[in-house]
């Protein structure tokens, strides 16, 4: 929770680098949140019957758009990559594969251009 509870702090900042770690535990927390919205709005009624969720989700994802950006593009720093790299996943198929592959790749070890190694 604290690593989910670090990327929300760092929501904004789209500089340095993020470990493996941090951005998985994000993932993980971010979509068990997104499901108990999804549940939240089937409880109480809000969820349009078409899609299978409603306001409190909708209201959610876009909360964390923007945090969610920001550990992705500093995964890819980690990596030596741009933060505009995510968008090689508008490439259908192989674009999604990857930067799967990129976000799962180990990080630099010594020092590039967006700071020191988050690890040490």
């Amino acid at each position: 929770m604290n690593w989910f509870l670090k990327c929300i702090n760092q929501y904004s900042d789209f500089s340095g680098r993020a470990r493996r770690t941090e951005y998985w535990m994000f993932m993980l927390f971010n979509m068990i949140f997104a499901c108990i919205a999804i549940v939240l709005d089937n409880a109480l009624g809000l969820a349009d019957p078409a899609m299978g969720y409603g306001v409190l989700y909708g209201i959610y994802a876009l909360v964390m758009l923007i945090p969610g950006l920001a550990v992705c593009a500093r995964r890819l720093h980690d990596v030596g990559k741009s933060g505009w790299f995510m968008f090689i996943s508008l490439i259908p198929i192989i674009g999604g594969i990857w930067l799967l592959v990129l976000i799962c790749t180990d990080g630099h070890a010594e020092e590039n251009k967006w700071g020191k190694n988050p690890k040490i």
